[in-house]
């Protein structure tokens, strides 16, 4: 059964193009490992510039096999040049019932 997740990418300072274009290839690259199910990434930003996207692994397995497997790990590291993950409360949207972010 399929996982869908939530996570939010805060850009380091002069990476904000670096983490928009490297979430665009995120879920295709997973997608290629055989990781994640064929429904489409959901990618939006908060107003502080945060990127927020949601996607659905094949399984709880999946998300497992990808702890160990070589292509996610480079997958990562590329985030971390760009990005810190934060959690989805940090940000201001969250407080409201429907939190509501820009179309990327």
């Amino acid at each position: 059964m399929g996982r869908i997740v939530i996570v939010a990418y805060k850009p380091k300072p002069g990476k904000a193009e670096a983490l928009k274009t490297l979430t665009k290839t995120h879920v295709p690259r997973l997608k290629a490992e055989g990781l994640v199910t064929d429904r489409e990434a959901i990618i939006m930003k908060a107003a502080d510039g945060t990127i927020v996207e949601v996607f659905e692994w094949l399984s709880a397995e999946a998300i497992k096999q990808a702890h160990s497997n070589p292509v996610v790990h480079q997958l990562w590291a590329e985030y971390a040049e760009v990005c810190d993950y934060v959690n989805l409360n940090s940000l201001a949207e969250a407080a409201n019932m429907f939190a509501e972010f820009n179309a990327m």
